[in-house]
């Protein structure tokens, strides 16, 4: 047995105790949580957990972004349990698969999460366990024994759980810290919108800003609005954030500005180079992409300090990840394939939960196949789209993501899912459903003309559909299976 101090909530808690750890936005007022009140925190519900749980056991974890948050993780790991993270925004047939895949007995929660269980599992309030008492010693294992279990987001089938071990946190530092061109640095203080339940808000921010001693920001947002995202970077005094692309697109149609930033990084789907252009312009910052996903994370950054950010590419390899683009033999290739990376990487999963054939399914030889394809250009991998989203028309291979930046780049979109719909003569034809911004006129010839006039002619949106929202997952990624069911049911229709 290895030294505690592989223990993922020895990383999080190894700094002065008088350190401070988190900005506590939730209340009325701020609060200042030091890395001693943190650990308290975290040995009170270790100690209460330690009459029900064994280590092993999967514990859920019902809470938005708050200290208690925090402190429920790192008492879960403390004693050798396995944390599984669970949106407030799960309804209760979502929350239910999750339990009960996990089997999950116990959530740490609070009253809104207790009203949203109902009977799936036993609530335990984590702010009422008390902080009394003495140190609760940390459970030694192994990198690779199991820590957290984090269930994909279902963009693409339904969700599946991605259990990692305590090498994961590890796995995630240099990505993390080359987002946001070397955090750590005097002054740096980091938030995301995002939920601390996604893999982007708990371990692109929230743990590696505690193992790396960088302050995190915790604020309740119900719903995003680039006001409020103001008024938080300045009452936090935020230096760095995460900000998923929604949220940026949000960001950009409403004009909001934003001020005293040093870095901001975005992940889960790629960015045009008018956003990156909007970025520098109207955060003042160079946006750093970043590419990994919940199986296997952080694993491909870009770094505007260390080298020149390339639109359309997401980045270089981080180090320790060895990342390839491979052909259906899983050979690695030149030209476009599927953007694989090497069995052993720090923050790879051990496994999908109870599903071995899944797993095996995810491999080919000592490759973990992301779903996604690629293609290099030099030292930088540019994102193709998901292997599920191509679309196939006249004999062109098309990725939606090209499409899409530019319609981004229109006055009048404020965002927009691209997918392909059956079509008896090309295969496919390409069709785009924009949302619009307040006002706007719908104009389906303008924007086909728009693309036209940017893009080659075979990748035109063929047809454009409008709509008030798009359909998106919690963590804010275009549902484009529901959008290619919405296309074939139109086809049925016509």
């Amino acid at each position: 047995m290895s030294s505690p101090d592989q223990n993922m909530a020895a990383q999080c808690l190894a700094h002065p105790a008088g350190q401070l750890a988190i900005v506590d936005l939730t209340g009325q007022t701020r609060r200042d949580i030091t890395y001693g009140t943190l650990a308290e925190m975290a040995d009170g519900l270790a100690r209460t957990l330690m009459v029900r749980v064994q280590a092993g056991d999967r514990v859920g974890v019902l809470l938005s972004q708050s200290p208690w948050c925090a402190a429920a993780h790192i008492a879960i790991w403390k004693i050798g349990a396995i944390s599984v993270p669970l949106f407030k925004l799960f309804k209760y047939d979502a929350l239910k698969s999750r339990v009960g895949d996990a089997g999950i007995q116990i959530v740490l929660t609070d009253d809104e999460g207790a009203g949203l269980l109902g009977d799936l599992a036993e609530p335990w309030m984590a702010d009422t366990a008390g902080i009394t008492g003495g140190v609760v010693e940390m459970t030694a294992v192994e990198t690779d024994t199991a820590g957290v279990l984090i269930y994909t987001s279902g963009t693409t089938g339904s969700p599946k759980g991605a259990l990692h071990g305590h090498g994961v946190l590890g796995g995630h530092l240099a990505g993390v810290s080359l987002s946001h061109d070397h955090l750590g640095q005097p002054g740096d203080c980091l938030w995301t919108p995002a939920d601390w339940a996604w893999i982007g808000g708990l371990f692109d921010v929230l743990m590696p800003g505690l193992a790396l001693g960088v302050p995190v920001v915790a604020a309740r947002m119900e719903k995003f609005e680039a006001e409020g995202c103001a008024a938080i970077i300045s009452a936090g005094a935020v230096r760095n954030v995460f900000f998923p692309p929604t949220a940026l697109r949000m960001l950009r149609a409403s004009d909001v500005a934003i001020a005293g930033l040093r870095s901001v990084a975005s992940g889960g789907e790629p960015l045009g180079a008018e956003m990156l252009a909007w970025g520098r312009e109207a955060l003042g910052v160079q946006i750093n992409e970043f590419y990994g996903q919940t199986e296997c994370n952080m694993t491909v950054s870009s770094c505007g300090a260390d080298f020149p950010v390339r639109a359309g590419c997401i980045g270089k390899p981080v180090a320790g990840h060895d990342v390839q683009v491979v052909d259906a033999q899983g050979q690695v290739t030149s030209e476009e394939g599927d953007i694989a990376v090497r069995r052993g990487s720090p923050s790879m999963m051990l496994e999908y939960w109870n599903r071995p054939e899944a797993t095996a399914e995810k491999f080919i030889g000592d490759w973990m196949l992301t779903g996604d394809r690629g293609v290099w250009e030099g030292e930088y991998l540019r994102f193709v789209g998901r292997e599920d989203d191509v679309i196939t028309s006249a004999g062109y291979r098309i990725g939606p993501a090209e499409i899409e930046d530019c319609l981004l780049t229109h006055p009048d979109v404020v965002t927009v899912g691209v997918v392909g719909k059956p079509d008896a003569l090309r295969t496919e034809v390409v069709k785009a459903y924009v949302v619009l911004r307040d006002g706007a006129v719908e104009d389906a010839d303008g924007l086909q003309a728009y693309v036209k006039d940017r893009l080659a002619s075979y990748s035109y949106p063929r047809e454009i559909g409008f709509l008030e929202a798009l359909p998106m997952t919690v963590t804010g990624k275009v549902i484009r299976k529901e959008l290619k069911a919405m296309a074939v049911r139109e086809l049925v229709c016509e």
